[in-house]
């Protein structure tokens, strides 16, 4: 597998133990409909939270939120509507990132709570 691949699973194992960590329940991850895969889906009282993960080796070139476009966000909400539908669930929406950077030998956790919207 690829360095970045590699640096993208374990941002993602992070925000996993992250979002434990601070009280929500993890439903689903790296859930796939047609192109679009939602990283974490997860739940905090009666929210379903889907998380975008960014991890970056560097933030030389942006922060890594920096880097969830609106075409990824428009096939979010498309990948989102269907899980809701496939699995029958009433739930207020919330999209959040978490953003992982590498400083040194450490990992940064941001997390961006409602960090967009959609229509």
């Amino acid at each position: 597998m690829a360095d970045h691949n590699d640096l993208g699973k374990l941002g993602e194992a992070l925000a996993v133990e992250y979002l434990q960590k601070n009280g929500y329940e993890i439903l689903e991850t790296n859930w796939v409909f047609q192109k679009a895969e939602l990283d974490i889906i997860a739940k905090k009282e009666n929210v379903l939270v889907v998380v975008e993960v960014k991890t970056r080796s560097t933030t030389d070139f942006g922060l890594p939120q920096d880097f969830v476009k609106p075409s990824k966000i428009k096939l979010l909400v498309k990948a989102v509507n269907e899980y809701v539908i496939q699995n029958n669930l009433d739930f207020e929406i919330r999209f959040d990132i978490i953003a992982v950077s590498k400083a040194s030998k450490e990992f940064n956790i941001e997390h961006l709570i409602d960090a967009f919207y959609y229509f």
